[in-house]
């Protein structure tokens, strides 16, 4: 059983300390101690953290750590990483950190070793790849393939599309990739508005080959590729793969089981991008780069598994989101990018950090008395700076920023890299110094519109800098995120591998879909949706 988070010493110890130091600001603690900057920061696996913007002292980050330490930290990274059924609530292994061990590793579930099955995957998924790029593998008319459709919803979507978008400087450019996730019928129609279906291949993404809205689309790929080969429906053969464990549905779809990619249960859908789900960053960028990203999640996962607890990367960005969340009472976290390739990484946070951690009752099904994830969001500098950076700085609410910068640019142009560099620590200084009232009229402006070029500053945020956007790098910062959502789901006490919040919607959706296609459907819902219902009848018609 677990014990009371907020009843634990570590926890009212934090509490206590958190009374004596909130109103203390970023001004004065750089002040105190020059080589701030130098004390907060961490330099491992190639990574470069600066969280001295962060309101914390010494004792803070020992007591950080003792809660760490009181809630087993440890030995729950352990029990993850060798492979025991951590995720109680369904019963099984989380096991991520197995895809993308070396072929030599031994890393046992049930008693057997599951890296030889990894890299027969990872083998075959290279076989394929090379067949693809080389045009030994051509579509139903002997024309070699130009175009791939990645068809999944989810952890099958939201990874790849940001690794394809992260690695675009790596991509093969004589592939197009395109992505379709939502039902809604305007996300295949334009992905596949200028393609040819003699040219194109779709990757069916769905372990069960069941899931709604990743089948409806895969329905419509059959339909639209058959209606431009002249409906033959050996075409799908040539033309279909699919990365699942349901052999049977997809020998039914007709896709030949030859051509699915399996993976694992212990294997959840926002842990999935460096398994089988990967084939459209491989077709992208090539076996031996897909392996290298491979080889920066592992390098992390090391670090992880090994670093002492206040020089872990992960450990300290994920008790630093429990310090913000618990005891300042913020809301959200901004994960904001100075590097355009990583546009959609923010986007791929929100599933792998709140999917895990929005949940409001503990390992025991207790309710909690305490916050739980935050929101997370953002956008690549320097586009936020000119929309919502306004609220981070001035606004109401305390939103600790994560900025992620390079050193060096993948399309080095003029000065481009260097105004985007000032950029990104210009936003830090400013959100952690402020200005005060003083400096603004100091400046020349006037008492009455001093009070609106006042900033208010102590406004906490990590950087993380980069020599430069490699797969490797890539890998590294995807595992360093894992890494801190499961450090923040151990101190809370949940359980960041299961999803159930997203089932319901689902189940009730089943149940609508027929009454919006017929209006002899009788209505049982609450007043709000019967009328709803009734009015898109109405609008249909």
């Amino acid at each position: 059983m677990t014990a009371n988070l907020t009843t634990q010493p570590a926890w009212k110890k934090l509490n206590s300390h958190y009374e004596a130091i909130k109103a203390t600001h970023l001004r004065d603690l750089f002040a105190d101690d020059p080589k701030r900057g130098e004390t907060f920061s961490l330099d491992a696996v190639g990574l470069y953290l600066d969280y001295s913007k962060n309101r914390i002292t010494d004792e803070t980050l020992s007591l950080l750590i003792e809660l760490a330490e009181s809630a087993g930290l440890k030995d729950r990274i352990e029990a993850m990483m060798t492979g025991q059924k951590i995720n109680t609530t369904e019963d099984r292994a989380v096991l991520h950190t197995a895809l993308r061990a070396p072929s030599g590793a031994n890393i046992e579930f049930e008693g057997r070793n599951v890296v030889p099955d990894v890299h027969a995957v990872l083998d075959k998924m290279a076989a394929f790849c090379e067949a693809i790029t080389s045009g030994s593998w051509t579509g139903h008319t002997g024309q070699p393939i130009r175009n791939i459709v990645n068809v999944g919803i989810g952890g099958s979507d939201l990874g790849p599309v940001m690794a394809y978008q992260a690695l675009r400087h790596y991509s093969n450019r004589n592939l197009t990739l395109r992505f379709v996730s939502n039902v809604d019928g305007t996300d295949f129609a334009e992905a596949t508005r200028d393609l040819d279906p003699a040219e194109t291949l779709f990757i069916i993404a769905s372990k069960t080959f069941t899931t709604q809205e990743t089948m409806t689309n895969a329905h419509t790929a059959r339909t639209w590729l058959l209606d431009g080969l002249g409906a033959d429906p050996s075409a799908v053969a040539k033309h279909f793969v699919a990365l699942s464990t349901n052999a049977q549905q997809v020998a039914e779809f007709g896709i030949n089981t030859d051509n699915m990619f399996g993976f694992w249960d212990w294997v959840g859908g926002r842990y999935s991008m460096d398994s089988a789900i990967g084939l459209s960053t491989m077709l992208a960028i090539g076996p031996e780069q897909f392996h290298q990203m491979l080889a920066g999640f592992h390098e992390m996962d090391q670090h992880y598994r090994t670093a002492p607890l206040d020089k872990n990367l992960p450990v300290l960005m994920g008790l630093l989101t429990v310090w913000y969340t618990d005891f300042f009472g913020s809301q959200t976290t901004a994960v904001l990018p100075y590097d355009q390739y990583l546009s959609r990484f923010p986007a791929y946070l929100q599933q792998l950090t709140m999917e895990s951690n929005g949940k409001s009752v503990t390992l025991d099904g207790d309710r909690v008395d305490y916050d739980t994830s935050p929101i997370y969001w953002g956008e690549p500098g320097t586009n936020g700076q000119h929309s919502f950076y306004q609220l981070i700085h001035q606004g109401t609410h305390l939103i600790p920023c994560d900025f992620i910068a390079f050193g060096k640019s993948l399309n080095p142009i003029g000065d481009h890299h260097d105004k985007l560099s000032a950029n990104v620590f210009a936003q830090g200084e400013a959100l952690a110094m402020g200005k005060t009232r003083e400096e603004v009229l100091a400046e020349g402006t006037s008492e009455e519109l001093a009070p609106h070029r006042v900033f208010e500053g102590n406004r906490p945020s990590n950087t993380l800098l980069i020599e430069s956007l490699t797969p490797a790098v890539l890998g590294k910062l995807v595992a360093l995120y894992e890494h801190s959502v499961f450090t923040q789901g151990v101190i809370w006490q949940v359980n960041p591998f299961d999803q159930w919040g997203v089932e319901l919607g689902k189940v009730l959706a089943k149940k609508i879909v027929p009454e919006l296609e017929s209006t002899d459907q009788p209505l049982a819902h609450d007043s709000s949706t019967n009328r709803l219902i009734q009015r898109y009848r109405s609008l249909k018609a």
